[in-house]
């Protein structure tokens, strides 16, 4: 008997600004999704993850139009079912884009989070499940430090902890009006300002000194948008650690082979 579908994934593989990436650039390999890490490519390990997932409809991987026949033979591989969209030049968009054609509930991801794992994306479809409309997955500071003493250098410091993000989020159709706060690109801990612009600069300020519990600043985020929000916490650091440059390329290497040991 067939599972029944509770979700779709929206996989965001395009380049940033429409840049060649410089890993991508350095691997002479026309996208960073293509990059070998591990004996395959990124988006191999993300699609990976997504298979041993119950529950999951389609995978929706957002991405330059004409890129498709080269990411189809990954694609193929995993034995999902995956369906290309065109990406827009933005992540808002993009992520719009893509919901036309899936079935809300959304989760999302990028193709470059090769750390995921089935179990990271179970706990965040069961907030889904359970009603919420927007859920991120995070990752306290002592727990990424504790897979990777160079695992990620920068966190929101919050009253009861210090937290990194998982590139890990999930949406309801109606929590989708959710995807604008990342027109500007996300990267919120590189670019805080971002922050106040997307979220209201009362929270950017609770967050930058630290006056706000995570339970209560997602419930803040929630009455902003009219909507239910909470944060899923990932006991596995390595999830905050997506391949960004050559240092965590080589972080994020080492950690699959650990893991395949």
């Amino acid at each position: 008997m067939a599972r029944a579908r509770t979700f779709d994934v929206v996989v965001l593989a395009a380049q940033r600004g429409g840049r060649l990436d410089p890993l991508a650039a350095e691997a002479g390999v026309s996208h960073k999704c293509l990059l070998p890490i591990g004996g395959r490519p990124l988006l191999a390990h993300v699609l990976a993850a997504l298979a041993e997932v119950e529950g999951l409809g389609r995978v929706h991987i957002s991405v330059e139009p004409g890129a498709e026949a080269m990411l189809e033979p990954i694609a193929a591989a995993s034995g999902l079912p995956v369906r290309f969209v065109a990406s827009a030049d933005n992540l808002a968009d993009s992520i719009y884009a893509a919901a036309e054609r899936a079935e809300p509930p959304l989760i999302i991801t990028t193709a470059d989070n090769v750390l995921l794992t089935p179990a990271a994306v179970r706990q965040v479809a069961a907030r889904l499940a359970a009603g919420e409309d927007g859920v991120v997955a995070l990752a306290r500071r002592e727990d990424v430090l504790a897979a990777h003493p160079q695992g990620q250098r920068r966190f929101y410091r919050l009253r009861d902890g210090q937290f990194s993000n998982c590139n890990l989020y999930g949406l309801s159709r109606r929590g989708l009006i959710l995807a604008e706060t990342f027109r500007e690109g996300g990267q919120f801990a590189k670019h805080p300002l971002r922050i106040g612009r997307a979220f209201g600069f009362l929270n950017l300020l609770l967050l930058r000194y630290g006056l706000v519990t995570l339970e209560r600043g997602m419930k803040r985020l929630g009455r902003r948008f009219g909507m239910t929000m909470s944060a899923v916490v990932l006991a596995d650091g390595a999830h905050a650690i997506d391949v960004d440059n050559r240092r965590t390329y080589e972080i994020a290497a080492g950690l699959i082979e650990k893991r395949a040991a």
